[in-house]
């Protein structure tokens, strides 16, 4: 069952489900949803010595990303079509053993050719930490992006019961707790 405005009120105020900083519910709440901000921190893929990514290949896929921090209103992140950035919200969550949480893209930014998530839009119950998008422009024009804007959508959906291992509990998972966006460490899954 997703949660209702009034249930995503009541969890965060009994610290159920926990958003830091604290969100704004009259301009960040939906009648089943929770928009989030857009963070300071983009990682994107610099010119590279490989001709492709091979998966099997030992390539540290951080090398082969540079990280770009923009200032609070000013220095804007300028997504150019065809781009792809990994970026992360403002705000850090964490969820309790039988909630998962699920982004969504806003319509607004959509109808300008903006994706939020490429494929990864659940968070498992037990996750803590800032979402990671895969941001991208699919549109013919450069869109320039502020740090602070509303950026996505989060829903909450309880679980027919506690799942036996969290996210953040678990050494299988690979972006527990993370801060910043991280490149993909699918290449640890052939070793």
């Amino acid at each position: 069952m997703i949660l209702s405005d009034k249930d995503i009120k009541k969890h965060i105020a009994e610290g159920k489900i926990k958003i830091e900083p604290a969100p704004d519910f009259e301009k960040q709440l939906g009648p089943c949803s929770l928009d989030l901000h857009l963070g300071n921190v983009f990682k994107v893929f610099k010119p590279s010595q490989y001709p492709y990514l091979d998966l099997k290949r030992p390539v540290n896929l951080e090398d082969i990303m540079e990280e770009i921090m923009t200032g609070e209103n000013e220095s804007p992140f300028i997504l150019q079509p065809k781009d792809f950035v990994l970026a992360v919200t403002k705000e850090d969550f964490t969820l309790p053993d039988d909630i998962m949480g699920r982004l969504d893209g806003r319509s607004s930014l959509g109808r300008m050719g903006i994706v939020v998530h490429s494929t990864a839009a659940r968070f498992d119950p037990g996750w803590s930490g800032k979402a990671v998008m895969e941001l991208g422009n699919l549109g013919v024009m450069p869109v320039v992006l502020y740090t602070g804007m509303r950026i996505c959508a989060l829903t909450f959906e309880t679980l027919s019961s506690p799942v036996e291992e969290p996210y953040s509990k678990s050494s299988k998972r690979k972006y527990a707790h993370q801060k910043n966006p991280q490149a993909s460490k699918i290449t640890k899954e052939f070793n």
